[in-house]
Formats: structure tokens, C-alpha cells, sequence
């Protein structure tokens, strides 16, 4: 087939004739990379992963795995956003490579938490790191007191997750707007918490601490403060630090997920064969890199103990708070709510765009296939927005400390290990359609191929079976909710609202 040349103005035609607007270059592309894999994890993982660790080498070694399994499934993503340039993302490459009910599994594991439960997450994490500005806002400053619907479960309505339902609004109605709208906030909100977290990184390391530098550099491998993995097994013993950095990892893939999220809006971007291959590799690779750094930093600033017993786990407050006493603190909070709120909008942005592409093909709802007069998918992001405020109102209770937590950081945990699975299936359709499809265009072709996949495959399968046996509480569920999807894939089947082939 011969290469389209795609211009400013060219559309991808919907069933009104009034199509998406192709309006993100190569530099709004990255962006939506950046700034949706920048949100408030890098501020706050690395606490749990250094107790679980134990060790600064450790830490650092962990981080450069989750780099290299990120850019690795970076590039293979681009082979297939470069063969696939449709909207839909993951769901559309699982669809193709497999079948629709395979897309169909990731997409409702997408809607119903993935996607949804992130955005009411960094929501609340804007709130209350907002909090610290103006204490008013607060998770226990209740508006409508915790309701108990069981012993173990409540919906309240607190001042922060009021703020947070605010903000999924505000965000879910400028993105209604038109995609001019969504692109200028995050191009806006990812420039400037990109540099921010450059200023902290070079901050960190310009007032670095030489008790720090020697307690944490000239013995790296030296296992302090680790907590057991299982009864007998910690990081001391080689194994034991095979299997707490394998663990670790759901922090900091965490922390770095949603690179993926641009190939949801691959219809809205310009030359989408060449720029998602290109914004996938810059902007993982951009980010991994700052992640990096800012570990660094905190190793210079912060003794290992400190960090790993950061309060709340905000290790980048600890280390500000470290330099500048009076405050760090505040400047922290600042940077953080720049990043979740940047962070919030983009994860909005693509979000709509795959339930549009699974309402095309009669997986969803009707109206969610549908552009709206900004020529945006305003039903699916509407129905997007709803789901997410609901998942900010329950909280979990724990009767023996009297404590409220939140639903939706429960059902992040336990859809972990799913999300793996679905990367792990992605990547290899990458093999899977070099032989199905051997003569489709491909403009990129992973480097690599096919150590690069392979890579991503073995290391994500190892993390997987690792997860499984020593944290079954937090994955086993996960399978649970994704299985969810089979019946309510056979109602659209009964229902007629997919073709029988």
C-alpha cells in the first residue's frame, strides 16, 4: 500500500462524516507520553521498594529493569502503532493479533479500573498534596461522614475527594471541548513539571549530603531495614534479592506505566505511522532517565533508613525538607500537584479515545462510538468521567486500626498483574502478526527483533510468576475482575451487538 501523506487538516471520517481532527505532532505526541507517565509515583515508590530491597544497589538496579522492560515494550508497541495506526491502542492490537474477545477483555479491565481507578487515584493524590497548602482539604475533613454498606467497606465524601471530583469534571469537560483544548493543558502542565522535576533532580544533587554518599554508595549491596518477602526469605541472600527486586517492580512499572496511552488517540495524530514510533521511544527513554536521576538524587540527600521510612512514603518531600527545612515541603507539594494534574488530563485525553474505538466495533456502547460537535468522543469521556468519580467515593475500613483507605487503590493493586498480561500478550503480537501479516507496511520495525520483544516477554513472565507465588492476596483477584469481562462479552454476543463471523 502506498504511504499517505497526512496533513494538519486530515480526519479519520466517523458515522456522521464529521471526524477526528489528526492535531498532535510529534512534539504534542511526546507530551502526552510524558506527561501521563509523570504523575505522583516517582515522588513516592521508591520508599516501599528500598524496605523491600534493602539496599541503595538494589534499588537502582531495580529501577534500570523497569527502563529497560519499559523502552523494550516501547519499541515494540511502535511496530505495531506503526502497522496499526488506529485508534484504540492495546485493545486494537489484541483484537488483531488474537481475537475480539481478547481485546474486548483488556478493554472492559481498562474502563472498569485501569484507566478509571488511575484517574480517581492521582485525583485524590492532587487533593491531597493540595492539602498540604490548605489543610481544609483533607481525606478525614468529611462533608458527608463515612456510610457503611459492611464491616469493611464506606462511602464518604471528604473535602479532598471533593476536590478530586472537581478536577476529573473540570478536566473531563476541557477535554469535551476538542482536542485543542486537552493538547494546550498538557502541553502546558508536562512542560512545566518535566522541568520542575529536573530542578529537584539538580537540586538533589548539587546540596548532596556526604553521610548520605557514603552510607549509601560505599556499600550499595549492603542489605539494611529489608522486610521479609515470605517467612524465611528476604533480600540477604542472592534469591532473596532476585525475588524483592522482581516484587518491586510493581511500584516502579507502576510509576511508569500509561507510556502506551498516545496509540488510544492514534486517529488524532498526525502521520501516525512515523510519529507514535518516534513518541513512544523519545518519551519512555526521556522519562526513564529522569526516573533514574531522581533516585540518584535521593541516595545523595537521604540516608537509605531515611528513605526507606520517608513519612507517607513521599520520599521527594523527604529529601527537599532535608535541604530546605522551612520549605521543602511546600515546594514538593506544589511540583506534585503540576504533575498529577498534567498527569489526570492526559490519562482523560486517551482514555474516551479506546472506548470509542471498542463502540466502533459494536464491543461497547453505541453512543461512545459517536463524535460530538468538538469532534471528540464526548459520551465515551463523559461515561469515563462518571466511573472514575464514582471509584473516588468508597473507602476500604480496617476495624483493628480504625483507618479508612480507598477502593480503588485496592483494585489497582490486585489488576497489576493483569495489566502485565496484557502487555506480555501485546508484545508478543508483535511475532504473532509478522507471521499472520508478514506484507502489511510497517515504517517501523523494532530493533532488535527479536531479542527486544523477547526481552520484554521473559522478564515480565518472570515478575508475573513471582507476583503469583508471593503475593497472592494482590494478584489472584486481578484475574478475577478481567474474567469478570466473559459474561458481559457473551451479553453483547446474545444481544446481536457483534457480528457472528
Amino acid at each position: 500500500m502506498a504511504e499517505e501523506s497526512v496533513t494538519k487538516a486530515a480526519e479519520v471520517q466517523g458515522e456522521s462524516g464529521e471526524g477526528f481532527v489528526r492535531g498532535l505532532g510529534l512534539f504534542d505526541s511526546v507530551m502526552v507520553v510524558v506527561g501521563i507517565m509523570i504523575g505522583s509515583g516517582i515522588f513516592i515508590v521508591s520508599a516501599d521498594m528500598a524496605r523491600k530491597i534493602g539496599s541503595s544497589g538494589g534499588l537502582l538496579l531495580a529501577w534500570a529493569i523497569t527502563g529497560a522492560l519499559t523502552i523494550a515494550a516501547s519499541l515494540s508497541y511502535g511496530e505495531l502503532a506503526s502497522m496499526i495506526p488506529r485508534a484504540g491502542g492495546m485493545y486494537t492490537y489484541l483484537t488483531e493479533a488474537y481475537s475480539p474477545l481478547w481485546g474486548f477483555l483488556y478493554g472492559w479491565t481498562l474502563f472498569g479500573v485501569i484507566q478509571t481507578g488511575t484517574i480517581a487515584a492521582v485525583a485524590v493524590a492532587f487533593a491531597m498534596f493540595t492539602g498540604v497548602l490548605w489543610p481544609a482539604i483533607s481525606q478525614t475533613n468529611y462533608i458527608i461522614a463515612p456510610i457503611h454498606v459492611s464491616s469493611g467497606y464506606a462511602f464518604s465524601l471528604s473535602t479532598a475527594q471533593l476536590l478530586a471530583i472537581v478536577v476529573i469534571i473540570l478536566l473531563t469537560w476541557t477535554n469535551c471541548r476538542g482536542l485543542e483544548y486537552g493538547k494546550i493543558v498538557q502541553n502546558l502542565f508536562t512542560a512545566t513539571k518535566t522541568l520542575a522535576l529536573v530542578g529537584l533532580i539538580v537540586v538533589g544533587l548539587i546540596f548532596w549530603n556526604a553521610t548520605a554518599v557514603h552510607a549509601n554508595f560505599s556499600h550499595m549491596w549492603h542489605v539494611t531495614g529489608a522486610i521479609p518477602l515470605a517467612p524465611g526469605l528476604d533480600a540477604i541472600t542472592v534469591f532473596g534479592l532476585f525475588v524483592a527486586i522482581s516484587i518491586a517492580q510493581s511500584g516502579s512499572l507502576f510509576a511508569a506505566d500509561s507510556w502506551h496511552d498516545i496509540t488510544f488517540a492514534a486517529d488524532e495524530v498526525r502521520d501516525p505511522r512515523r510519529t507514535l514510533p518516534r513518541a513512544l521511544a523519545i518519551g519512555s527513554v526521556l522519562v526513564i532517565v529522569l526516573y533514574l536521576l531522581a533516585n540518584i538524587a535521593y541516595l545523595v540527600v537521604l540516608p537509605l533508613p531515611a528513605l526507606q521510612h520517608a513519612p507517607d512514603g513521599r520520599v521527594a518531600t523527604a529529601m527537599l525538607r532535608a535541604i530546605f527545612p522551612s520549605y521543602g515541603p511546600a515546594l514538593m507539594a506544589i511540583l506534585i500537584m503540576v504533575s498529577t494534574f498534567g498527569c489526570i488530563n492526559g490519562l482523560v485525553l486517551a482514555g474516551g479515545r479506546a472506548y470509542y474505538a471498542m463502540s466502533r466495533d459494536k464491543l461497547f456502547f453505541k453512543s461512545a462510538g459517536r463524535l460530538n460537535k468538538a469532534r471528540v468522543p464526548g459520551w465515551a469521556l463523559v461515561a469515563q468521567g462518571v466511573w472514575a468519580i464514582f471509584l473516588v467515593l468508597p473507602r476500604t475500613y480496617n476495624p483493628l486500626t480504625q483507618t479508612y483507605g480507598n477502593l480503588y487503590s485496592n483494585l489497582l493493586d490486585y489488576i497489576i498483574s493483569s495489566a502485565l498480561i496484557f502487555y506480555v500478550l501485546t508484545i508478543a503480537g508483535v511475532f504473532r502478526l509478522r507471521k499472520k501479516r508478514p506484507d502489511a507496511e510497517r515504517l517501523f520495525r523494532v530493533p532488535g527483533y527479536p531479542v527486544v520483544p523477547a526481552l520484554y516477554i521473559v522478564g515480565a513472565f518472570v515478575i508475573l510468576v513471582l507476583l503469583f507465588t508471593y503475593r497472592v492476596a494482590t494478584t489472584w483477584p486481578g484475574l478475577v475482575i478481567t474474567l469478570l469481562g466473559l459474561p458481559i462479552y457473551l451479553l453483547f454476543l446474545r444481544k446481536g451487538a457483534i457480528s457472528r463471523g
